[in-house]
């Protein structure tokens, strides 16, 4: 899929500073040494290929893709926060997300995958704050740079953006937006913090947090369309 223009020239931006060459050098001559890197290269920027930046309604924020594979080699990861490819077993965090749906999203069905790409169709930003992992090793990407470009999406949507939902779960995430412009603090965004969906944190106040209900009535009060949370 291709990036959207707006998010284009963010990109690009990015692309052309110090540090953002030095990470794309950095994964390269990984890939060149044998390094088996997720998502594949053409799914790396997908979060910026289904909503461009004026019409970001809601931000999930995730930490790094998902770093297994199925007997094909097909990566989980396809560069959407908390989604996975149809054909794979739906993540533990996922799982939690759709029963909090089923309690708070009226006539909410669990399906069978967990491809959250009509969420993102809708205006939802799912943005992992690191955005490659290599195979089976969680976090190995961390601290390579990619926080940096991701710190200037977000800024980006705090500036430019009219008003959106920022959905922060756990402390990773939540010192993450800490420069977002809450409306709680005389900005103009909603921030939604809570703990995080996976099954060590779900149960000390995820569940229940009905973030995805709260969202969509902050998003119809500011003349928004609700996202249909429903996935088919």
């Amino acid at each position: 899929m291709k990036t959207l223009p707006q998010w284009q020239a963010i990109i690009e931006q990015e692309q052309s500073k110090p540090y953002f060459k030095e990470l794309t050098q950095n994964i390269a001559s990984q890939r060149e040494s044998g390094e088996i890197i997720y998502p594949h290269q053409k799914d790396v920027f997908n979060a910026f290929s289904y909503t461009d930046l004026a019409d970001v309604k809601v931000v999930i924020l995730g930490q790094d893709p998902y770093h297994g594979c199925n007997e094909q080699n097909t990566p989980q990861a396809h560069g959407l926060a908390f989604s996975v490819a149809h054909g794979f077993k739906v993540p533990p965090s996922l799982v939690n997300m759709y029963k909090e749906l089923t309690t708070d999203i009226d006539g909410f069905i669990t399906p069978s995958h967990g491809n959250l790409s009509s969420w993102a169709e809708q205006g939802v930003l799912l943005l992992n704050t690191v955005l490659t992992v290599k195979k089976a090793n969680a976090h190995s990407h961390a601290k390579l740079g990619w926080e940096k470009f991701t710190d200037a999406i977000i800024q980006e949507i705090n500036l430019h953006n009219k008003g959106c939902v920022f959905i922060l779960w756990g402390s990773h995430a939540q010192k993450k937006g800490k420069n977002i412009d809450d409306i709680n603090k005389g900005g103009k965004h909603l921030v939604l913090a809570g703990p995080h969906p996976s099954p060590l944190s779900a149960y000390r106040g995820f569940f229940g947090c009905q973030h995805f209900s709260k969202a969509n009535s902050w998003l119809t009060e500011n003349n928004h369309a609700a996202i249909d949370w429903k996935i088919t």
